[in-house]
């Protein structure tokens, strides 16, 4: 990772949270770079919070840093972390159709040392804010970005655990897994037309073979984009939303933090992200995207 540095950040905006309606969030918009390129992540925290607290690393899906990812952030401020979503793409760089985010996602998923890069340039912003416990970070990501977040487990990071929501599972790198630092938690929908069985077999074989202490939850008729509210209800299309699983899943995530941080998981209330920001423009079809490029 080269070039590293924080080079604006904008104003604080204050965000009021149904799941934690006591709770004041605070966000920033916080350009940065990874080598010569600028980078737009999002910070969230909860400013009733006066102490250093464990730091969760957010990854977006194919999209790039939109209002899905920055709600998922806000949620995770709310839970009592400090959240920083990663910026994989590049500042003003967000896709807003499939051939546009399958684009963009197989410039990363060519080149995993760039996208173990950019996740890293992320990593280092959030271990570096004064809220966070440096040796207390995790990362999770969706779809394209739980890809991601595996990726940069097994580049070596620093990470205690690392969560994938509906993401890729494989890698060109299988033996990197023995770098692994931390644990692993995989939340993946049984029927994910996206993530086979095949790949799914592949990446217990490499977990076990590298002695990583790993967990995989299978949720029995989800398919891709569980989480995801603006996927829509039609499972035939290989990607939709999952109330059910989304709930089960937010809740294996703060179980898995409860182990990995030493702390109680909260009990809030679960909402799911508001459906009426959608992450594709409502004429595109999911089935229409290309799922190697996810």
């Amino acid at each position: 990772m080269r070039g590293l540095f924080v080079i604006a950040i904008a104003p604080v905006i204050s965000v009021m949270l149904p799941l934690a309606a006591w709770a004041e969030i605070k966000t920033q918009v916080v350009e940065y770079k990874q080598g010569d390129t600028v980078l737009e992540g999002y910070l969230a925290y909860d400013d009733a919070i006066t102490t250093p607290r464990p730091g969760v690393l957010v990854v977006h899906t194919w999209t790039g840093v939109g209002n899905y990812v920055k709600q998922r952030t806000e949620q995770l401020a709310a839970e009592g972390y400090i959240a920083f979503a990663a910026d994989i793409y590049g500042k003003g760089i967000r896709p807003n159709n499939p051939t546009d985010a399958a684009a963009q996602a197989k410039i990363y998923r060519s080149d995993r040392q760039l996208m173990r890069d950019r996740a890293q340039a992320g990593l280092t912003v959030l271990k570096n804010h004064p809220l966070s416990i440096d040796s207390q970070l995790a990362a999770i990501g969706y779809c394209f970005g739980g890809g991601v977040s595996l990726e940069l487990a097994r580049s070596g990071a620093p990470v205690a655990g690392v969560v994938s929501f509906h993401g890729n599972l494989d890698t060109p790198n299988p033996a990197d897994a023995q770098n692994i630092k931390g644990k692993v938690l995989v939340l993946h929908g049984a029927s994910d037309p996206y993530v086979p069985p095949e790949q799914v077999a592949a990446f217990e074989k490499e977990m076990t073979t590298a002695n990583i202490d790993w967990q995989l939850i299978a949720y029995g008729g989800a398919v891709h984009s569980f989480t995801e509210p603006a996927a829509g209800n039609d499972k035939s299309k290989g990607a939709a939303y999952d109330r059910q699983a989304d709930v089960r899943s937010w809740a294996a995530m703060k179980q898995f933090f409860a182990e990995i941080f030493g702390r109680s998981a909260t009990p809030t209330t679960y909402r799911p992200p508001n459906r009426r920001l959608p992450l594709l423009p409502p004429n595109r079809s999911r089935d229409r995207e290309r799922p190697s490029a996810r």
